[in-house]
């Protein structure tokens, strides 16, 4: 990739089915974040790259206003469940919430928080939502996010919302539609 200025980030297949493009490259993670930490940092050692891309699915929170099939991008994101339960509540170990840089993507814009494990409750949805403040959930975009600062690159989050976060309904999930919305945003913006 010499000469690379644009990466976009996706965790799998799924979420990305263009090929790269003249002004860009797709950098597929995996899901999670050692796996998107890893990936990312592995490739910004090696090459030069001016703004990265996340793009994918995520969760949105209830009360968030939010519904299946929106595309929103992140104002911030934050490491939701990196810390301890205390009887005095969770104890945050991260650095707070980073904000993200680019955005003007042609989208509504929202917080977001990022898990090691999916949300799978109404209850932990809840409260996920009311600690963080966020909108929507995902698995990999605090890791990138802060593996971009760190390495002093602009970064921007684009996310479909492929699900309300809470009692598991595979069901009601509409993963396709909701990686092709965020990835039409990213193209149209790209």
């Amino acid at each position: 990739m010499p000469g690379l200025m644009t990466v976009v980030c996706v965790a799998t297949d799924a979420e990305w089915k263009l090929t790269d493009g003249d002004v860009f490259s797709v950098l597929k993670t995996g899901i999670g974040m050692v796996n998107a930490t890893y990936a990312l940092t592995r490739l910004l050692a090696t090459e030069r790259v001016t703004e990265i891309i996340v793009c994918g699915i995520g969760g949105a929170y209830p009360g968030s206003g939010l519904k299946v099939g929106d595309v929103v991008c992140a104002t911030t994101e934050c490491f939701a469940d990196l810390g301890a339960e205390s009887p005095d509540g969770f104890l945050d170990f991260s650095d707070g919430k980073f904000k993200l840089g680019i955005r003007d993507f042609p989208c509504d814009s929202a917080p977001f928080a990022t898990v090691n494990t999916c949300t799978g409750t109404d209850a932990r949805a809840h409260d996920l939502a009311e600690r963080t403040g966020a909108a929507v959930e995902s698995m990999e975009g605090a890791a990138l996010v802060q593996v971009a600062k760190k390495f002093g690159v602009q970064v921007g989050e684009v996310r479909g919302i492929s699900n309300i976060v809470g009692n598991r309904d595979k069901q009601s999930w509409s993963i396709e539609e909701a990686a092709r919305g965020a990835e039409e945003v990213v193209r149209v913006w790209l």
